[in-house]
């Protein structure tokens, strides 16, 4: 959702992973992201970052989940943020995300609907007929003169 290119690779099965794809238990995207479990688990509570859930209750952590832990820890550590502003970060990050891409969506109909109406205007325009001369009033101070031939004179 953050503009961000999507890695993926083919698996057997016609499984795909993505940076999505909850994959990792919550001791290995601990050592992922040089955090202790318990502040995982924090997180978590507090909504910062929300990882799937197995039919267990067991999370489960994507690649997309580990880099935004390393965001936290380094909006944290390095700029001094708590926790709650770097949870209102994290809610407008996500929320300029989802208007960009509404607004690539918005556009994208606009183009189309554009493209269609100068398809319409181009079939309007080809209905017309070109034998007809659109009539055009007289100018003032124009004179029209109608020149009609003398009848014809017979021959002695």
């Amino acid at each position: 959702m953050d503009g961000r290119r999507r890695q993926s690779s083919r698996l057997g099965g016609g499984y795909q992973l993505t940076d999505e794809t909850p994959v990792y238990v919550i001791s290995v995207a601990a050592q992922l992201s040089g955090l202790h479990p318990q502040t995982l688990r924090q997180y978590d509570r507090l909504g910062l970052v929300s990882p799937d859930r197995t039919a267990g209750r067991g999370r489960r952590y994507s690649a997309r989940d580990i880099e935004l832990l390393r965001t936290v820890q380094a909006l944290s550590q390095d700029e001094g943020i708590n926790l709650a502003g770097i949870k209102r970060i994290i809610e407008l990050e996500n929320q300029v995300a989802a208007l960009q891409q509404r607004v690539a969506e918005l556009s994208a109909a606009v183009d189309g609907a554009a493209a269609t109406l100068q398809a319409r205007e181009a079939q309007v325009h080809a209905s017309y007929r070109r034998d007809l001369v659109p009539y055009q009033p007289p100018q003032p101070g124009s004179a029209l003169v109608v020149w009609r031939p003398s009848p014809k004179r017979p021959l002695d």
